[in-house]
């Protein structure tokens, strides 16, 4: 699942701490072109005011009007849109596809606070539900898990935040934690040198003064992870690298030419990294997309974090850099 549908949750036990009837709505099954994947989650109050999307804005009008008219399920119910094309036009569904949704009430938070607070401690769990006694359970994932129905359970699964770690606190790098910020980052920075960090004005980004490599270590990088050495002081950036590059992180890069890049990699080879930790750095960092200031060098970096995260091939990068083989990282698990 994506950081929006925690978002989601939290506004759903919001909602029900202050008294709200409130419902959730998840997506089972689609076939056509669908907007939003199975998993994706919406919650409804009683008064039909909506967080979360189950189909970009198609059906969700509808499932505003069921409850306004009294339509309130007491238990988990099965909604199907788009059974014929004169339906899936009526709701707007692109290229005739058809949306199957649960909706169901919430009743109970404390399976909601139990995934909030696992997340939150970069775990990755799923949460069951039971169509029939709409008991809910949640226990330990495994990355490459996926949503599952059965018609009588759906398994659902909730991660925690993607989150990128900066090293130095440059122009460039206050442009990519703008932009990490946008895609719902955690952005953490770290810069160690005085004349750096007492300029780092990014609101929503944390700020570290430790040294990179005793950072790496701290953070303990889980697979929801990226780093970025972006300082071009070789002291600081192959400090990070040397851990960074034997952690579970989806994405290591560091900036540099291709010359530079090269020597990068003979240095780290004379340290306890082996040949494949050190062909999973990007490097030169970032697409080539031509990019000339650090706005478009920030794009650059950022969209090939994107990439490697949707488990995309790279397709563009910069002549000479290696191509790392597709991590099989995907933004839903």
């Amino acid at each position: 699942m994506d950081s929006l549908d925690l978002q989601v949750l939290q506004q759903a036990r919001e909602w029900h701490a202050q008294g709200q009837p409130v419902w959730l709505v998840t997506v089972i099954e689609t076939w056509g072109s669908a907007p939003r994947p199975p998993g994706a989650l919406l919650a409804m109050r009683g008064d039909g005011l909506v967080v979360g999307s189950v189909s970009g804005g198609c059906v969700e009008d509808d499932l505003i009007d069921r409850v306004r008219k009294g339509e309130r399920v007491g238990k988990p119910s099965l909604i199907t849109y788009g059974v014929s094309k004169e339906e899936a036009a009526r709701f707007g569904l692109p290229c005739g596809g058809n949306l199957r949704l649960v909706q169901e009430p919430l009743t109970d938070t404390a399976w909601v606070d139990e995934i909030l607070n696992r997340t939150a401690r970069h775990e990755l769990v799923a949460r069951t539900l039971n169509l029939e006694t709409g008991v809910v359970a949640i226990e330990p994932a495994s990355r490459g898990e996926l949503f599952q129905f059965d018609g009588k359970q759906l398994r659902a699964l909730f991660g925690p935040r993607w989150r990128l770690l900066i090293i130095g606190a440059g122009q460039l790098s206050r442009a990519v934690a703008q932009m990490a910020l946008a895609l719902d980052f955690e952005v953490i920075c770290c810069d160690p040198r005085e004349e750096y960090h007492l300029t780092w004005d990014i609101p929503n980004t944390t700020f570290s003064k430790a040294m990179p490599d005793d950072l790496v270590l701290e953070l303990q990088l889980d697979p929801h992870s990226a780093v970025v050495a972006v300082t071009h002081d070789p002291k600081l950036d192959d400090m990070v690298l040397l851990e960074a590059l034997k952690s579970p992180a989806f994405y290591v890069g560091a900036l540099g030419s291709r010359s530079n890049t090269a020597a990068r990699k003979q240095r780290l080879a004379l340290f306890d990294l082996s040949p494949a930790e050190i062909d999973r750095l990007h490097g030169p960092i970032g697409l080539d997309l031509g990019s000339k200031t650090p706005a478009e060098i920030a794009v650059s970096i950022v969209a090939e974090i994107v990439a490697v995260k949707n488990g995309v091939a790279l397709v563009q990068k910069k002549e000479g850099s290696a191509l790392p083989e597709s991590s099989g990282v995907c933004a839903r698990f």
